[in-house]
């Protein structure tokens, strides 16, 4: 497994996927070899962790560098040193090292992701950089991983390739508020949101939303970006004495105790497949308000409400506000979402996938990577 930060998961969607998937298949009686970057370097990876076997490697300390040369390392690694006999790669980001990978004879299933070359991060180069990746990684994979169907469909319809749908998987999250008082809060006493800051993320607008209505109940907001300065000085901006900013936050008991005890959870992410965090969510039993695109209805269902302006936002709290009985009803639907998402059936997926591919050896003819013609996209 290669092309992330590895594990332990302290942080994203591949990270939890990695870790989540890589234990079981340990489990299943299969040797796992995981690539990371280490975000302490004073501080070793050990060298097996849940049965898996780590190995650290550098990477430069850029944005825009630090995925690339890491995984340039890794695969360098790998073809000398390792040659197992399949190679899941996540982040289309990352395929420019795929023809080494083939020319290596390794099998190699990329894991796609969202639609990166979308997010506001990205200057004109970088977007120019993911859409050219998205083509390099239909045209050198042996198989396509797509979490969600929306992602499924894009790469179908641009491309012309068929993608292996493998959505992340849901914890069922054993209710639990004992810790909330360590926040000075309580059981059905406050709203969430939990992102990056990040325009596609949309946290501006849920504060933006919320400052404008009447709520009593505080909005816990859990993450930031250390990339994003001037996004993050507008979300502090828009926000009044009822927002509390809590930073990152890697205890992961204490945050499912805020999923669990949230009168609503805001989901605002817009350009990825299934959310970890929406899952996580709903695996609480957190009644969700989500921005209305595909990838989060295709998770929430009926189960969800959805939104894309401020004003909405405003209506959706003074909603919740006004009737706690109906978002429990909501949160109870939430969790019957849940149950969809099984980690265990995702390990199967990806074993099945894992021992086609090495019998099968690399494909000698992929679908060549043009983007159709009068593609939006």
């Amino acid at each position: 497994m290669i092309g992330t930060r590895g594990v332990p998961a302290h942080y994203g969607g591949f990270e939890t996927a990695i870790e989540e998937v890589g234990r079981r298949l340990v489990d299943m009686g299969h040797r796992v070899l995981v690539y990371c970057r280490n975000p302490d370097p004073a501080t070793p990876l050990p060298a097996n962790y849940l049965g898996m076997r780590l190995i650290e490697l550098p990477a430069l300390r850029r944005r825009s560098l630090e995925t690339l040369s890491h995984t340039g390392l890794s695969v360098q690694h790998l073809v000398r040193r390792t040659h197992p006999d399949v190679a899941l790669v996540f982040n289309a980001a990352n395929a420019p090292y795929l023809p080494v990978l083939r020319a290596a004879r390794i099998p190699v299933a990329t894991h796609v992701d969202g639609l990166e070359w979308r997010r506001g991060k990205w200057g004109p180069a970088g977007r120019r950089y993911y859409r050219l990746a998205e083509s390099l990684a239909v045209r050198g994979s042996d198989a396509l991983i797509a979490d969600a169907e929306g992602i499924a469909e894009y790469y179908d319809r641009v491309f012309g390739a068929p993608t292996e749908l493998i959505a992340y998987g849901a914890p069922l999250v054993a209710p639990g508020s004992g810790r909330l008082g360590e926040l000075d809060l309580r059981p059905d006493g406050y709203y969430l949101l939990v992102a990056r800051f990040e325009v596609e993320n949309h946290v501006d607008v849920v504060v933006e939303g919320y400052a404008r209505s009447n709520a009593r109940l505080p909005l816990v907001v859990v993450g930031s970006a250390p990339y994003a300065t001037a996004y993050t000085q507008r979300i502090h901006a828009l926000a009044d004495g009822r927002v509390r900013f809590l930073g990152g936050l890697w205890d992961q008991e204490l945050l499912d105790q805020l999923y669990a005890g949230t009168r609503t959870y805001y989901h605002g992410h817009s350009v990825g497949g299934t959310n970890p965090s929406l899952l996580r969510a709903i695996g609480a039993g957190a009644p969700v308000d989500a921005y209305d695109v595909t990838f989060n209805r295709e998770v929430v269902g009926k189960a969800g409400r959805y939104w894309t302006t401020s004003d909405a936002v405003r209506d959706l709290v003074e909603s919740a506000e006004a009737y706690p009985a109906a978002c429990r009803a909501r949160g109870l639907l939430s969790r019957e979402r849940a149950r969809l998402y099984d980690w265990d059936d995702v390990a199967r997926r990806y074993e099945a996938l894992c021992l086609r591919l090495a019998a099968q050896g690399p494909l000698q003819h992929r679908p060549s990577g043009r983007r159709a013609e009068g593609s939006e996209e």
